[in-house]
């Protein structure tokens, strides 16, 4: 009995761990995806300087409302560029964070590492970045002048 609860809480502590999230601050609007078992959530909001000033505030209010903690989180995915600076820098610096803080691998992509691919949507991210073989925590921006 020992044996079998044991290998049942291996299992849900690494299934709780299997959610992958999506930050893309680079271009109109903040956006942000969380892909967990089939069940994929997202939300957007303004690309603005107040949002960026209150980006760690708007991630965990979106992880909160899905019921999910920055540890629960197994990889993040970060749209590195081209596009808006500060929606870069911000995100970039939050990921790091996260990655320093909590060691959540973190891979930064770029939309020009997919430009020969069809189905370009954000939950084919991380497929596509496995397929291009993105290097994780490897951060190497893309700034629009």
């Amino acid at each position: 009995m020992i044996l079998f609860s044991s290998e049942i809480e291996f299992e849900l502590k690494n299934r709780i761990k299997m959610n992958k999230f999506i930050i893309d601050a680079a271009s109109e609007k903040i956006f942000l995806m969380i892909i967990s078992y089939g069940s994929i959530y997202n939300i957007t909001h303004e690309n603005t300087k107040i949002n960026y000033e209150k980006l760690t505030m708007i991630i965990n209010d979106f992880l909160s409302s899905k019921n999910i903690k920055i540890n629960d989180i197994s990889e993040i995915y970060i749209n590195q560029g081209s596009g808006s600076f500060a929606g870069i820098r911000n995100s970039m610096s939050v990921v790091k964070a996260f990655n320093v803080a909590k060691n959540i691998d973190y891979y930064c992509y770029n939309l020009e590492d997919f430009k020969d691919e069809k189905d370009l949507r954000h939950e084919n991210i991380p497929n596509l970045c496995k397929k291009h073989k993105i290097k994780k925590n490897l951060i190497n921006p893309v700034y629009l002048s």
